[in-house]
């Protein structure tokens, strides 16, 4: 059990899910895996609810908290987690646990602050160059994204020996097409929602919406599917249109991801994480997503010098807000990195 008095909890709170941990109290061992429990969102009126929970179940306390929560944070004070029907204001949230501080912080905020303290073992490159070295004499800019319940976006910044985050919401930024293809989707999914971001596409449910919008430019019958159901077909090979669903996100997963380099000037590298990865990675790697992350155009070149890397630490999310823990206790982030 820990000591309560100093104790930090973590919670990264994505749509569906809450996790919850301790943090460690150094850069080697940041984030104490042991501590860390998952719950559903559905289950619990509030997050008080949810970690009041998560102290009965293990028995620890805390008396600091890192909140990294799926919504822009209104200064510092308060977040509406989207996807999610909770809303969070840090000092109410304080009082009912009794603590001494909590801090809200955007979930890639976060997943950003994980990639300084990432292992070797914790990254696999997506495409033929491997990761980069950080913590330069020079100034580097990389992009933080993926698919969860939504689609998260952040630039992870180093400059004058400190890890900046640049928090954004560049999952609603609204979808460009580049192919015939693309834009008989776009067609369709305009058509029903009036606007289509990013996030439309290329999140769990953009899985559904991927499917209805191919099924219907082929003209054929769609089945009532969940996510699940796509990805368990596109995995065993049972759908042709499960199949073509799931390499067609990867695609635009691509394209929109060269496209964030270009916007933030990530030319040093892009980091994917997100709860739907881990079934996606295999199709990242035989799929279409670094041809269209390259075709930039004039910018192909460069584009094709620019890593990709997948995040496969099983809690970036907790690890992150480990690390803004342990910032926020005067301690440094730099750490040994492939």
């Amino acid at each position: 059990m820990s000591d309560g008095n100093t104790s930090t909890l973590l919670a990264d709170l994505g749509g569906t899910n809450v996790r919850f941990a301790l943090a460690g109290d150094t850069v080697a061992a940041p984030l104490r895996l042991d501590s860390v429990r998952r719950y559903r969102v559905k289950d619990f009126a509030s997050l008080a609810d949810a970690a009041q929970q998560y102290f009965a179940d293990t028995g620890e306390r805390a008396q600091h908290a890192v909140i990294a929560a799926a919504g822009r944070i209104a200064e510092g004070e308060t977040v509406k987690v989207t996807n999610n029907p909770w809303a969070i204001v840090a000092h109410v949230l304080q009082a009912k646990l009794g603590m001494a501080s909590v801090r809200l912080v955007n979930d890639f905020a976060a997943q950003s602050m994980a990639v300084p303290l990432l292992a070797a073992d914790a990254l696999v490159p997506v495409g033929a160059l491997g990761a980069p070295a950080l913590h330069q004499p020079r100034a580097q800019t990389f992009v933080v994204m993926g698919p969860g319940t939504g689609l998260g976006v952040a630039g992870l910044l180093w400059r004058d020996g400190q890890w900046i985050v640049l928090e954004t919401e560049g999952g609603h930024a609204g979808f460009a097409a580049h192919t015939t293809e693309d834009v008989e989707i776009l067609h369709r999914l305009n058509a029903r929602f009036g606007r289509v971001s990013n996030e439309r596409m290329i999140c769990g449910n953009g899985l559904v919406n991927l499917y209805l919008a191919l099924a219907d430019i082929a003209d054929q019958p769609a089945e009532e599917y969940t996510p699940e159901d796509i990805t368990a077909r596109a995995e065993n090979g049972s759908d042709p249109l499960c199949v073509r669903t799931v390499e067609t996100l990867a695609g635009i997963f691509g394209s929109v991801a060269g496209d964030l380099v270009l916007t933030l000037g990530g030319w040093d590298g892009v980091y994917l994480t997100g709860g739907v990865l881990p079934f996606l990675l295999p199709w990242l790697h035989h799929g279409g997503f670094r041809e269209r992350f390259e075709a930039k155009g004039r910018f192909r070149e460069t584009m094709e010098r620019v890593p990709t890397l997948a995040i496969v630490h099983p809690e970036p999310g907790l690890l992150g807000a480990a690390a803004i823990a342990l910032r926020a206790m005067g301690r440094s982030l730099v750490c040994d990195h492939p």
